[in-house]
């Protein structure tokens, strides 16, 4: 089969195209024909500045993944060739991940992918949903009725998270870099999109709050971003960042505010080989099929590549300005 492999650390040029033997799948494993592959930028910053564990290379990158049972281990009960399924699965060093034409999972993982996702979308779709799922609901608690800012809301995260927030009985506004970013987050139904460009995001964030902040914040830039948001939000509020803060973050007005602060990694089930937490990811995808199923989730695909530009589409998401989702096509 065709995959492409990381054979160092460092730039996009050491994504090389290779010839591996197709995978064998495990008693409790599916072999599934990947259809796409989505692009994320845990993967460029793994080829970057390497994979997590030692002595893994070379690896074949990708956590996210849609396409085609085509063979199941002895002891399989879930799926049969044929079915189409969706997952995030490898791709961190250990496992192989998604860049390739075929791949294993094992069947507690995937996922029947949602009838009205077709391959690209669904292929694209699972790290960002766990992601936004995991931040929203399980460490910060959104409810229905309460205000959440959301950053970046035109980028992969933010996109779903809006609408997943929207879903969810929530008023959102969200931060943006352009104008068309900006008509792009209301029309996936944000209440109101801050160009952070032309104003202050937290005078906005308080502005529309009038004056109270808002209950929920993600954050998914950290640094300064993440030490401007706790001024925007309210007392006993949430503030849950994707990435590390970093050092030197004055943390008394998050004290005075009585804010709890969460992190979010969604790879951590993977990496510390916790079978209860992806049993939940896995959960979460089925709920998020039906929100797509029921036609109130979308996921935008803004660009494709095939298999063999791995290199060229981890060169356009370290620009850090891609709209939507990117994926591979094998």
């Amino acid at each position: 089969m065709k995959a492409i492999q990381m054979t160092a650390a460092g730039a996009p040029e050491v994504l090389e195209t290779v010839d591996l033997p197709i995978p064998e799948p495990a008693d409790n494993e599916i072999l599934v024909r990947v259809r796409a592959a989505g692009v994320n930028p845990v993967d460029a910053k793994l080829r970057s500045r390497g994979v997590f564990f030692e002595n893994a290379l070379p690896a074949v990158l990708g956590c996210d993944g849609a396409g085609v049972v085509e063979g199941i281990g002895r002891h399989v009960t879930l799926f049969q060739p044929g079915d189409e399924v969706w997952f995030c699965n490898g791709g961190l060093g250990r496992e192989q991940g998604n860049y390739a034409e075929y791949t294993v999972v094992d069947e507690r993982v995937a996922r029947r992918k949602p009838a009205s996702l077709d391959f690209e979308q669904a292929g694209a779709a699972p790290l960002v949903l766990i992601t936004a799922w995991e931040a929203l609901f399980d460490r910060a608690g959104l409810e229905a009725g309460q205000s959440v800012l959301i950053h970046g809301g035109a980028g992969g995260v933010g996109h779903v998270a809006i609408q997943l927030a929207k879903n969810a009985g929530a008023r959102v506004c969200t931060t943006v870099g352009t104008d068309d970013n900006a008509e792009f987050a209301l029309a996936l139904g944000a209440d109101r999109a801050i160009n952070y460009h032309d104003i202050d995001f937290v005078e906005a964030v308080r502005e529309w709050s009038e004056s109270c902040g808002v209950d929920v914040a993600l954050d998914i830039m950290g640094g300064r971003v993440f030490q401007d948001s706790i001024r925007a939000v309210a007392h006993y509020g949430a503030l849950v960042t994707l990435l590390d803060p970093g050092s030197g973050i004055e943390w008394k007005e998050a004290r005075n505010r009585n804010l709890r602060i969460g992190f979010e990694l969604m790879l951590t089930p993977m990496l510390e080989n916790l079978p209860a937490a992806r049993e939940h990811q896995g959960e979460i995808l089925d709920r998020c099929a039906a929100q797509a199923d029921e036609g109130r989730l979308s996921i935008v695909v803004t660009q494709r590549f095939p298999l063999e530009q791995a290199a060229e589409a981890h060169r356009q998401i370290e620009t850090g300005h891609t709209r939507g989702k990117l994926v591979l096509i094998p």
